[in-house]
């Protein structure tokens, strides 16, 4: 779902001042108040000092209905923890999450198992395959948590099968897969119960370059299908930028930019943000709809503008541009117009990109 102009699809998850703090009087600090008083430097200090760590540092953010949200940063950055606080697989020390609404933090032991068997899907770097059981069954297993019958399970099961693409594959068991098949058998558990809001933790991390991307364009389809709402973690800056409609980016337990990716890469919020990203190419990286501009119609002084979708990459404009062509009209995916990119726009991009890979 990446974002275009009007109005912004609703709010599915939010996360309001969120902490999580590790140490032996971590609920202590929290009731006392010292959480929302002075600068978060000097709280973070305040805890080193009386022995406590601060894994997650006053986060907050929105998720919108059916966008691919990208939490990323470097090992011990918090992402991971802050997606396991969001499920309350870690309990948070304080703060909100509300889901629809309905804030998480409040929900007691049964209410959670409920929410986690049909409102949540979950999916890890490691697979977490029950070896004993065939694909099929192990897809099927949630369903069996959730009291569904055999049948019911068997159909459920077979459709998410045949969505991930290893219809053929049912009674393989999971020594007998490669890790890609592997992970999507993971997909395909963690989808059967139709959740609305789905997390996933680097994913696709632990496989190698090639079935990563696959994986990656694996998962683009899916999105197209399903239109999920996604919390998806990386460490890996290129995966983000190709995945998310939006980015936060994480540095010691605080979230230190939240953008789309055009955003992250051409108005970073400080040198770490813009040294994180100096390996994205810009022209991949942008597209048409990043940078367009409103206009009345696809004529340029007199002359009319190539029309492109709102997703095609400035990578793709640059033999328009090499042609003469004097601007872009961006239609979207229903051919309606949305703006155009003047080609002094695009050419400005491409100016900026040769100027960052231009040996210092």
């Amino acid at each position: 779902m990446r974002q275009v102009p009007g109005e912004p699809p609703a709010v599915k998850l939010a996360c309001r001042n969120l902490w999580k703090i590790y140490g032996p009087r971590a609920a202590d600090f929290a009731a006392s108040g010292r959480l929302g008083a002075g600068e978060r430097a000097e709280v973070r200090r305040q805890l080193h000092r009386e022995g406590h760590l601060a894994a997650v540092i006053d986060a907050s953010f929105e998720v919108r209905v059916g966008e691919i949200f990208v939490i990323m940063g470097l090992s011990g950055s918090g992402k991971s923890t802050i997606v396991r606080c969001l499920s309350r697989l870690v309990e948070p020390t304080a703060g909100h999450v509300l889901l629809d609404g309905v804030d998480l933090l409040q929900a007691n032991a049964r209410q959670l198992i409920e929410l986690r068997r049909h409102a949540m899907g979950m999916v890890f770097q490691n697979f977490g395959l029950l070896p004993h059981l065939t694909v099929l069954d192990n897809v099927a297993f949630p369903l069996r948590i959730q009291g569904k019958t055999a049948a019911e399970r068997q159909a459920r099961a077979r459709d998410m099968i045949q969505l991930v693409g290893l219809e053929g594959r049912e009674g393989a068991y999971p020594h007998q897969l490669s890790g890609g098949q592997q992970q999507r058998v993971g997909i395909a558990r963690s989808l059967a119960v139709g959740p609305g809001l789905w997390f996933l933790d680097e994913p696709f991390s632990a496989l190698d370059p090639l079935i990563r991307r696959q994986m990656q364009d694996e998962f683009l389809r899916l999105q197209r299908l399903l239109q999920k709402t996604i919390v998806f973690i990386t460490h890996d800056i290129v995966e983000a930028f190709r995945l998310a409609d939006r980015i936060a980016i994480m540095r010691e337990g605080e979230i230190i930019q939240i953008g789309r990716p055009a955003d992250i890469v051409l108005k970073p919020a400080d040198d770490y943000v813009a040294a994180f990203t100096e390996d994205v190419p810009l022209l991949r990286a942008i597209s048409a709809g990043d940078i367009m501009e409103p206009a009345p119609g696809p004529q340029v002084e007199g002359r009319p503008a190539a029309t492109v979708a709102a997703a095609t990459s400035l990578e793709e404009l640059v033999p328009l541009l090499a042609a003469g062509t004097p601007a872009f009209a961006v239609v979207g995916e229903d051919g309606r117009p949305l703006g155009i990119v003047p080609a002094a726009a695009a050419l400005a991009v491409l100016a900026r990109e040769r100027a960052r890979r231009r040996p210092q």
